[in-house]
């Protein structure tokens, strides 16, 4: 009798239905992947095994499988929001368990961890407190966004660094030695150019370092003069050496750092004074006007955490109000050998199994792994056409079985009313 094979082609046509309808409830669930039910045939085992003219004995399931293919990207108005394209998964920490999501929709907690709906940690590479982050290798932890000021830095950094300054100048060969022979930084008829530029202590209070340049009757070669902070009446200039040219304008100083010693430094809060150098490589002597084409410097004041986003590689930078960035820490990605081998656990979540093998963990853009695009979450990859078109075969399969045991009752009905 066909009963067996009917019913369990109803079961099955029942199981894709199901199937399907979750496929179809998901198809706006950020990050979801939709399922395939795959069937298998049965047969019945004699106990002279099997013969040539056995007949099934109707169909099972045989699994639920994901399809781990890529969801359209589109931009979302959440800062917090990154999506991935290519490989891999978000790895979540729930109370110390890992699992593993394409859904990229985050937000902040109290306490400035980086969190999904349900509360789970993202993880990844933290940075230390100089904002180092470990390039392989490194521990995973939940990501942190710490808020505290960016620390300062002095000009310098209380070391000589090279090009800690530097400055990239074009004198006029033309210009004559000042009539007035005896330098006074308060009287411009002693010098011939003057530049400024703001240095910073230990402690992030700003200076205006002022640097004068005096023609001299040696042809090619200028004396450099500094004061810091020059609006003080009390701050006093001092001769920080000599430029010299060759007859094709370049400059000819071995080294080029001129080191600044002996400026008063009027000190703010017990900050170190910062450590002045400027290096003039590159500084030239030509028949035009003076100007200034670079002149820089490594310190900064402290800065407040104004924004933070993130990179394709995973880098969450943070841009402070001192102009500076800063890293704050970095997106880690898992990817497996068998992605089908994952057990969906609900909320966006996969756990691995042995099936699956290990979480292969890495920074994005590496290996298998996908890039990340901040700013924007990744769409479930349903294909809502298309499982409208199921849903048709899968009733039409349904009716096809359930008649087939209609039929089966009716040759049953015409035996049993034979006489």
């Amino acid at each position: 009798m066909s009963f067996q094979q009917g019913l369990s082609g109803l079961n099955a046509a029942s199981k894709n239905l199901e199937v399907i309808g979750n496929n179809v409830a998901n198809s706006s669930t950020v990050g979801f992947k939709q399922s395939q039910a795959q069937f298998a045939d049965v047969f019945a085992n004699s106990l002279s095994g099997a013969g040539a003219s056995q007949i099934g004995i109707g169909t099972k399931l045989n699994t639920v499988a994901q399809q781990f293919t890529q969801g359209n990207v589109t931009a979302s108005n959440n800062p917090m929001d990154i999506a991935i394209k290519g490989g891999g998964f978000f790895i979540m920490d729930v109370n110390g368990a890992k699992f593993y999501s394409r859904n990229g929709q985050f937000q902040l907690n109290k306490d400035g961890y980086i969190i999904n709906a349900d509360g789970a940690h993202l993880t990844g590479y933290p940075a230390d407190a100089s904002g180092n982050i470990p390039t392989s290798g490194g521990a995973l932890g939940s990501l942190q966004i710490n808020t505290a000021d960016l620390a300062p830095r002095a000009t310098g950094g209380g070391l000589t660094p090279p090009k800690a300054m530097a400055a990239l100048l074009a004198l006029n060969s033309g210009s004559l030695p000042p009539s007035t022979t005896t330098f006074g930084r308060l009287d411009p008829t002693s010098y011939n150019e003057s530049t400024q530029i703001p240095v910073f202590d230990s402690l992030g209070n700003s200076h205006m370092l002022q640097t004068f340049y005096v023609k001299t009757a040696t042809a090619g070669a200028w004396n450099v003069h500094a004061v810091l902070d020059p609006e003080l009446t009390s701050s006093t200039s001092v001769l920080v050496g000599s430029l010299t040219f060759d007859s094709n304008g370049k400059l000819t100083n071995v080294p080029t750092t001129l080191a600044i010693t002996g400026l008063t430094y009027p000190a703010a809060g017990g900050a170190t004074a910062p450590n002045l150098a400027i290096d003039f490589a590159g500084t030239t002597q030509y028949g035009s006007k003076f100007s200034v084409n670079k002149f820089t410097q490594d310190g900064f004041a402290s800065g407040r955490l104004s924004s933070f986003t993130t990179g394709a590689d995973g880098t969450i930078t943070g841009t402070y109000t001192n102009g500076n960035n800063a890293a704050l820490g970095k997106v880690a990605l898992a990817n497996f050998t068998n992605p089908n081998g994952l057990q969906s656990i609900g909320n966006n979540l996969w756990s691995a199994t042995a099936a699956s093998g290990a979480a292969l963990v890495g920074s994005p853009n590496t290996a298998s792994l996908g890039v990340l695009r901040s700013l924007a979450v990744e769409e479930s990859n349903v294909d809502l056409t298309a499982e409208l078109v199921n849903m048709i075969t899968a009733q039409r399969i349904y009716q096809a079985n359930a008649q087939t045991i209609k039929t089966q009752d009716q040759v049953m009905q015409t035996l049993v009313n034979l006489r």
